[in-house]
């Protein structure tokens, strides 16, 4: 079958052959793919950077996906590791990883919203307990999983929601996807420690996309400017865009009540992420998010690779 193989980690995937999935277990589907989302961890999955990568090659990226079953019923999966991924013409899926659709969905849609949105909607329904009139700061709120994290925080009942990323008018235009507030990473780093301070002392939840140097920065400045440091702040780590490492003074944890958590693959069980995916699913149907997906032949997967635009790029047939 054709699909996007991957056979050095220096190089990006490539259109060609690869061997058709054959079930080895009672659990064990073979799906059409309809659309699989190029998402940044599919990007470190293809360059074996991911912290769950094998070094196993040669493979098919793509951890997820909407699939057509042998009895034309439409379903979203999400696949764990191995070498074939979502990326080709068909996958073989754990049935108990996947959720049925409506048979109307839109399946580019879908498959470029689960992943992001997933990012912010699992932390916020299972690893900590938020609820309706609490606050949010998202830190790489201009991405595109921090700007559907500003609306899974608005669909949630936040009541301030604040914004922080790189570039004045990118940061004010996310005022229409929910934020109350927002903070210019860019601007010079006093600017933004006060910007931090002012907007975000006294949030509940940080939904760290970033973590590296901006991360370091506004630690400080958040933690200080709160006026009760005692009450609970919960700092979920999800991406490392800036960078893998922080420098944490043990201060930091001894001067305020504030928990680090992360999310990602392995923080939640694989059960609770599941029975998370058809409400969310729902809202993506529902039209709750607004998210760019731009649709590329699974043939121009190359090209695909090479682009870095705004917009989530989604592989079809």
């Amino acid at each position: 079958m054709k699909a996007a193989v991957v056979t050095s980690f220096e190089q990006p995937p490539r259109y060609g052959e690869f061997a058709s999935p054959v079930p080895a277990s009672p659990h064990d589907e073979v799906v059409e793919v309809l659309a699989s989302g190029l998402h940044p961890r599919v990007r470190s999955q293809a360059d074996g950077s991911h912290y769950t990568s094998t070094d196993e090659l040669p493979l098919v990226p793509g951890i997820d996906g909407v699939g057509r079953r042998e009895n034309g019923e439409l379903v979203y999966f999400v696949l764990g590791d191995g070498p074939l991924g979502a990326m080709a013409e068909r996958t073989l899926i754990d049935t108990r990883r996947s959720v049925t659709l409506p048979a109307d969905v839109d399946p580019v849609a879908i498959a470029a919203a689960m992943n992001p949105a997933m990012s912010s909607w699992i932390p916020l329904r299972t690893r900590v307990d938020f609820r309706p009139g609490q606050s949010v700061l998202v830190l790489g709120a201009t991405g595109s999983a921090g700007r559907l994290a500003l609306q899974t925080a608005k669909r949630l009942g936040a009541d301030r929601i604040v914004a922080a990323g790189r570039g004045a008018e990118r940061v004010e235009a996310l005022r229409d996807l929910g934020a109350t507030h927002v903070v210019d990473l860019s601007a010079e780093p006093d600017a933004v420690a006060a910007q931090i301070a002012a907007t975000s002392a006294e949030v509940d939840v940080v939904l760290d996309y970033l973590w590296g140097s901006p991360t370091e920065a506004a630690i400080p400045p958040l933690l200080k400017a709160r006026g009760d440091r005692s009450r609970a702040l919960d700092w979920i780590e999800i991406g490392a865009v800036a960078g893998p490492e922080i420098a944490l003074p043990s201060t930091v944890l001894r001067q305020a009540n504030v928990r680090f958590l992360g999310s990602g693959q392995g923080s939640a069980s694989v059960r609770a992420i599941v029975e998370s995916l058809p409400a969310l699913a729902a809202e993506i149907i529902a039209g709750t998010y607004r998210l760019d997906a731009d649709a590329v032949p699974l043939r121009d997967v190359e090209a695909a690779w090479a682009t870095r635009a705004s917009q989530r790029v989604v592989l079809v047939p």
